[in-house]
């Protein structure tokens, strides 16, 4: 039984019918696209807000990471002796070839997508998947042992790892996420993705971050720290504007800060995240550089759209949590109108709308928080604040708020799930409509 149909449960699916097991699928969702994508890949289905689905026949349970780990169909089936794994899970066990996994609150799609590039200009023949929206199981059988598979990991993703063994493990923040699911931040930390290291694996540790600096103690693997205001003794560092690592005991300088192509201090620090990655993959210092100097920003990731009436517009719909819009507003030294909302996951409210009434010139909020978050914003004193209830509403008002050299930036805070599908459909509609409404 494969519990949720998303691209993770499709591809595990798919692997397992490949191998000869016969496949059931449940899905909560019951929508005639979802209907005829599980008829054309030749499944069985239970759909829709139905009574859970007997489990008198099944010998495994793959839950998708949407599905929460202790859900009701979950735990009776680990009661009844059933399998519970997940695709994630199943490619550890199956795969050939060395892994580095990357996580953290924040950072991750854009320090995976870069990790994947350094290691390719090292020569290195990579697949890079997870978490980023790419399942990894189905292209299981294109792997060699020399090849090296670079995921994004989640929370979800961890958790449902039984033995997660990383060649390379990076951890670049721990804040407040996901509370609504794993309720607390004991329960929330990323200690998993080093706890089964051994020796010859490298923890690359930030530093800077309390959670992350005490993984050191929790691995056996060798701690590879970076840091940008803390001091280290080697490591990754920032030192007279150049990003250095350690080399046969002293610090090179690897390339000026000023080269870094991806704005502010939180992408700064994810460049060094994956410069580690790189180096504890043995790629060289230079190709480590150039590999640096050429990456573009990832799609949704303080992605330039364009410049339109003097005032640069980005989209940043990939933050989902208050602490990846901090960043966002970090980033740019310009007044910010910002659009933000969406649905909340258990973060109280107040501290975002402080620091967005401190920094903002702007605000238009959308989504299920919007009201809420536009209450607490004129509550700490800010009233430049709009109320939308779609995205052509929202750039029509935040359009004009703008002023001559200003930033127009999408970065919700919150999940997408109130009004799109996903993060990436709320990114790639508000793209759309600021092209439509305002790039005639």
């Amino acid at each position: 039984m494969v519990l949720g149909y998303g691209r993770s449960g499709r591809a595990a699916a798919s692997y397992l019918k490949r191998h000869g097991a016969s496949v059931v699928v449940v899905d909560r969702a019951d929508t005639t696209e979802l209907r005829t994508a599980i008829e054309r890949d030749g499944f069985s289905a239970w759909l829709g807000a139905l009574p859970a689905p007997a489990l008198d026949d099944i010998d495994f349970l793959v839950v998708s990471p949407g599905v929460a780990w202790d859900a009701p169909l979950v735990e009776s089936a680990r009661q009844r002796g059933i399998v519970v794994t997940s695709e994630i899970d199943l490619f550890f066990d199956l795969c050939p070839c060395p892994i580095a996994g990357i996580t953290g609150t924040n950072g991750k799609t854009t320090t995976t997508a870069l990790t994947a590039e350094v290691l390719r200009a090292g020569g290195l023949q990579v697949v890079r998947g997870g978490n980023i929206g790419e399942p990894v199981l189905d292209r299981l059988e294109q792997l060699r042992p020399d090849h090296w598979v670079v995921l994004e990991l989640s929370s979800f993703q961890l958790e449902s790892i039984r033995h997660p063994r990383l060649r390379i493990g990076a951890v670049l923040n721990v804040t407040p996420d996901h509370l609504d699911r794993h309720k607390t931040m004991e329960r929330y930390r990323k200690a998993r993705a080093v706890a089964f290291m051994e020796p010859e694996d490298n923890a690359v540790l930030n530093f800077d971050d309390e959670s992350c600096m005490a993984m050191a103690k929790e691995t056996r693997g060798t701690v590879v720290p970076f840091a940008l205001r803390a001091k280290i003794t080697g490591g990754i560092q920032v030192k007279d504007g150049s990003i250095c690592c350690e080399r046969e005991g002293r610090l090179q300088a690897l390339l000026p800060v000023a080269e870094v192509p991806l704005p502010g201090a939180h992408n700064l620090s994810n460049v060094m995240a994956a410069v580690g990655a790189g180096l504890a993959a043995g790629v060289a210092v230079d190709r480590i550089a150039e590999a640096v100097r050429r990456f573009k920003a990832v799609e949704h990731r303080l992605e330039l759209i364009g410049t339109f009436g003097q005032a640069r517009w980005y989209n940043d719909s990939k933050a989902t949590n208050p602490d990846s819009t901090y960043k966002a507003l970090e980033a740019f030294s310009e007044p910010i109108v910002l659009i933000a909302g969406g649905r909340n996951k258990g973060i109280d409210l107040a501290p975002l709308a402080s620091r967005i009434a401190e920094r903002v010139a702007g605000l238009v909020t959308i989504g299920e928080t919007g009201e809420e978050l536009a209450r607490l914003v004129r509550a700490a004193g800010f009233h430049r604040v709009a109320r939308a209830g779609n995205l052509n509403e929202a750039v029509r008002e935040a359009a004009s708020m703008a002023t001559p050299g200003s930033v127009v930036l999408l970065s919700p805070a919150f999940t997408s799930f109130d009004m799109f599908s996903d993060y990436e459909d709320r990114g790639r509609r508000f793209k759309a409509t600021v092209l439509t409404e305002l790039g005639r």
